[in-house]
Formats: C-alpha cells, structure tokens, sequence
C-alpha cells in the first residue's frame, strides 16, 4: 500500500494510540516496527486459529468486495479480522479468542510486514470492518467444509494465520 491509501490508513489506526504522533513517528522512525494499539475503540478483533482463518477468509472475499482489516502471524498460526467495537464482549463462539475494550494488540504499519505480523487486508483508512454476522456465517461454512474433508477453493489455506 503507498500513496494517500497508507497515509489514510495510518491516520485511522493512529487514530486510537494515546498518543497517535508518537506512533506515526515509531512507524517512520523504524519503518519495520510496530505499534501497540487500544482495541475497543474503533475496532475489535476476532483471532481464529489459521486452519480455520485462511478457509474462513477464503468464504468472506467470495461474500464481500472487500472484508475489513485482516493481520496474520509469523508461521500463520493464527489471524486477526478486525470487526466492529464491542463484538468481543457478546461473541459467543468457542476456539476463537478476542481482543476488545482493555486490550492492546500489536499492529504493523499498513502495507509492510513486520515482527512477524503482515496485513492480509490491509486497512484502508475509510474504517472498513468485518460484519460480525457474516464472519460467523463464513467461519461455518468454512468449518463445515474441513469437516467434510473438502479444501475451500482460493487457496492460501494450508497452515493458517494471527
């Protein structure tokens, strides 16, 4: 991501820090590095286990132009879809851990990878977030699908994410 697309993004993600200057210029300063961030704010995260994540994400691109963010972790083993505020404290699912109002999440600059976190989808500073709903609608079928033992088209699945 480069252009207004990052600078965009940038402002948004900063725009829950504390102290959002001092983040932008941790970015900048060491453009490899990461910010630890608020989640509750403008955002929660759902982080699924990546066997699950990929065919997860695999079902929400096939239902949705473009999913809100999506970050995965070094060696894939778990990702994180950032959804509405306030999603983790009625998320009733099992297997899938949250990070909402209290909590802090590592988080790269837009578009690089970094500490072993990269941006699947990256944000594209409009504050576009996964509908909780049909994450949970696309997490099902995506489990159904690995229960039956049939792989979801798409690829990228093998191992998982954040």
């Amino acid at each position: 991501m480069t252009g207004s697309g990052a600078n965009n993004a940038v402002e948004w993600l900063t725009s829950v820090a504390p102290d959002p200057e001092a983040c932008r210029w941790e970015w900048q300063r060491n453009p490899l590095g990461v910010a630890l961030l608020p989640a509750g704010r403008l955002w929660d995260v759902l982080i699924l286990p990546g066997e699950l994540g990929y065919p997860t994400l695999d079902v929400l691109t096939r239902l949705v132009d473009r999913p809100g963010p999506v970050l995965a972790d070094f060696g894939d083993s778990r990702m994180g879809f950032f959804v509405p505020p306030g999603t983790v404290a009625r998320w009733l699912g099992t297997g899938v851990r949250g990070a909402g109002s209290g909590t802090w999440i590592v988080v790269p600059h837009p578009g690089r990878t970094s500490g072993g976190l990269r941006w699947l989808i990256p944000p594209d500073g409009s504050g576009t977030l996964t509908d909780a709903s049909l994450l949970e609608l696309a997490m099902h079928e995506a489990a159904a699908s690995l229960a039956a033992g049939h792989g979801i088209g798409g690829g990228g699945g093998e191992g998982g994410a954040v």
